[in-house]
């Protein structure tokens, strides 16, 4: 009575042809990327704190609290804040200030948390400062390139797992898959404007991770046909891979995916643009494991993988 599943999202019976799509897919992907490329240069990612040095101030009030008054008293301060914006609720606001001159100097740096402190607390009665943080620019950039080579860094490994794991073909066209994820989760921040921060770093590593997991178990089962039906042409015995783990596709990244959605509507100023781009890193990721890293494979092995599995 319970050997089935309640859910299934495809028959299984069922076979979609989804090579069919395979040039529409690398050409729609191709493009997206390209674009993404192009918005990472121009306007470019909205740098967080981690990443272009400042300072960030989150305070809550009594009552609502307006932007524009916090900016106003923030002036009569003698601080100029780079934004000023509610977030959680209308008595949350978060304030974000670029360091002056000297901000490299620890003591500097400190003086102007203070003195942001004292304007604030002295301005609205029974406020409450709820973050202070401070980085400064020499910290930031060696962070940002920390974050970046962590990114290069987990490809490499990923290249190297799965050239070991399988063959040529599936690692090349693995890693272009997930160069071309990346690239597009890229795109989706800057079109959204979430900071970059580590966070961010965060969310990337880990869609990539994800995504090389889905992109594995697909892989096996191509490796467990070529040699269950060796005079099967490649494109069929990629649609028969896909069509045979498609529900458990769909049904991790389904389960992930309701997972993260708790976080991106209620998780705060903290985590919901790490679990947005996650939302949205998951479905990148199990598309492209369909429509993107299989015709790829198909592209590259077209000759060699019959011969040699």
């Amino acid at each position: 009575m319970f050997s089935r599943p309640l859910l299934r999202f495809v028959r299984d019976d069922r076979q979609i042809h989804f090579m069919r799509g395979r040039h529409a897919g690398l050409i729609i992907s191709a493009l997206l990327s390209i674009a993404s490329l192009v918005l990472f240069f121009e306007p470019g990612l909205n740098l967080g704190l981690d990443f272009r040095g400042g300072v960030i101030v989150e305070t809550h009030s009594p009552t609502a609290e307006d932007p524009a008054h916090m900016r106003a008293i923030l002036k009569a301060g003698q601080v100029d804040a780079a934004s000023v914006q509610t977030f959680g609720s209308p008595q949350d606001i978060r304030i974000a200030i670029n360091l002056p001159r000297g901000g490299e100097d620890e003591h500097v740096t400190q003086k102007l948390v203070d003195h942001v402190r004292s304007v604030i607390v002295q301005a609205i009665p029974g406020v409450q400062i709820q973050r202070a943080d401070a980085v400064g620019g020499s910290v930031s950039s060696e962070l940002f390139r920390d974050g970046v080579l962590a990114l290069l860094f987990s490809l490499g490994m990923i290249l190297i797992y799965i050239w070991f794991r399988f063959e040529r073909e599936f690692a090349l066209s693995a890693v272009i898959t997930l160069i071309l994820d990346l690239t597009k989760t890229i795109g989706f921040l800057v079109i959204t404007r979430f900071e970059f921060d580590l966070v961010m770093v965060a969310a990337l590593l880990t869609i990539l991770g994800y995504s090389t997991n889905d992109k594995v178990v697909v892989y096996d089962r191509v490796r467990e046909n070529l040699r269950k039906y060796r005079t099967m042409p490649l494109r069929d015995l990629l649609d028969l891979s896909i069509n045979e783990t498609l529900n458990r596709t769909l049904g991790t990244s389904m389960t992930v995916f309701l997972a993260a959605l708790p976080l991106a509507l209620f998780g705060g100023s903290t985590l919901t643009g790490f679990a947005t781009v996650m939302l949205f890193g998951i479905v990148v990721g199990t598309s492209s494991s369909i429509f993107i890293a299989a015709p790829l494979l198909l592209l590259m092995g077209q000759k060699r993988l019959r011969k040699t599995i």
